[in-house]
């Protein structure tokens, strides 16, 4: 098996890998240099999810992350505008806010090692004691970084990213107009560390060819996972079931079923959507390395990936649904966020699964299956990116 491609070995006739081929390098998921490689080259680059903009709700309210080993915090000035900074003091590399999330005084952030105060706007303000100094107040300010917000989620780049934010998604976001985003409410969360490599989620994430013997209660609510697919042309031979209505063939959850819930039934208060997008029941939106979205006829799911290392990651799930529904006492949000956690659980024991397998001498690489046709795109945009 060679390395990388020069053409796309992805048949025409249908979706998939018209041969074997090699993955990536198993090094390449626990090797300390090559994971710093990959930081400068990727999260470095790319436009970076963070969170809701309503988690920052008010003028003086932040937030503070970590991407890796680069510590951000996120604030509102008091004009109400989004700024996000490096988390560090100019004088001598202390970090500003110590807090996850918090609400800072009307004079702007303070060194709490030497009280060096900056405005919200990033502009160095104070410096206490009265000796001369030779800082240039004026032309010292906190080191920034470029925030988009999409809707209401909030992004970040590290760095000058390499694409426009317009281009950060993998398909036209105008096909959810129907889902009103902004307006949606977190009602709940989950955040967990995995012992994985952040690759080794999104390779998970790409196919469903382990979702037979992994995901008993999905195949049920999705058929044609069943058939370890994602598309009905992911199907060598799906011409002979082109014409099927069944969800098995077609895609689509089960007969009968509204949602992705315990029960299957909708909590109510629903998007107003197409009837094709009621039929499928799912769709998703990714924004790699960072985020992606899976939208329901009455909730949306948003997972966020942040690497804590080589072989660590962080997983931050939430569930945002209408006001409506979280003020309805009749409305339990539990059958959804309960289906979807049961789901993410399953895929987090399976990915440590393939992190600890990766160390063994001999498993230079892996191969790939023709279902696994965009695991081999998702590791292609890795080769891309690493210039190889």
């Amino acid at each position: 098996m060679s390395g990388r491609r020069s053409f796309d070995p992805t048949a025409g006739e249908f979706n998939g890998l018209d041969r074997v081929e090699a993955t990536l390098p198993s090094v390449w998921y626990y090797d300390q240099a090559h994971y710093e490689r990959e930081f400068d080259a990727i999260w470095s680059r790319q436009w970076i999810y963070l969170c809701r903009a309503d988690s920052v709700p008010e003028p003086r309210s932040f937030r503070t992350f970590s991407v890796g080993t680069q510590p951000i915090v996120l604030l509102r000035d008091e004009a109400g505008e989004l700024r996000a900074f490096y988390n560090v003091c100019r004088h001598r590399g202390s970090a500003l806010c110590t807090e996850s999330a918090g609400r800072l005084p009307a004079t702007g952030l303070t060194c709490p090692y030497h009280a060096w105060t900056y405005r919200m706007s990033g502009e160095l303000a104070r410096i206490p004691g009265g000796r001369p100094h030779g800082v240039d107040i004026a032309s010292t300010r906190l080191y920034p970084l470029a925030v988009s917000v999409w809707r209401g989620f909030v992004y970040v780049a590290l760095s000058t990213p390499e694409r426009a934010f317009d281009d950060n998604f993998n398909a036209n976001t105008l096909q959810f107009a129907n889902w009103p985003l902004e307006a949606l409410v977190v009602g709940h969360r989950v955040t967990k560390s995995l012992a994985c490599n952040w690759k080794v989620f999104w390779e998970n994430y790409n196919e469903c060819l382990h979702c037979p013997a992994v995901h008993p209660n999905l195949v049920d609510m999705v058929p044609i996972y069943r058939r370890g697919i994602m598309e009905p042309r992911d199907d060598p031979d799906w011409t002979a079931h082109a014409g099927s209505p069944e969800p098995i063939y077609r895609g689509g959850l089960r007969s009968g079923a509204e949602t992705c819930s315990v029960d299957g039934r909708s909590l109510g208060h629903e998007f107003t959507l197409s009837p094709e997008e009621r039929r499928l029941g799912y769709h998703y939106m990714t924004s790699l390395p960072s985020h992606y979205l899976v939208l329901h006829v009455d909730h949306v799911r948003s997972t966020r990936i942040l690497p804590l290392g080589p072989e660590q990651m962080e997983l931050e799930i939430e569930w945002l649904f209408p006001a409506e529904t979280l003020a309805d006492p009749a409305a339990d949000i539990m059958k959804a966020c309960a289906f979807s956690a049961e789901v993410m659980a399953e895929d987090g024991r399976v990915c440590e699964l393939a992190q600890r397998g990766l160390r063994a001498r001999p498993h230079i690489e892996g191969m790939l299956m023709p279902e696994e046709y965009d695991v081999w795109r998702f590791q292609e945009w890795v080769r891309r990116a690493l210039g190889v």
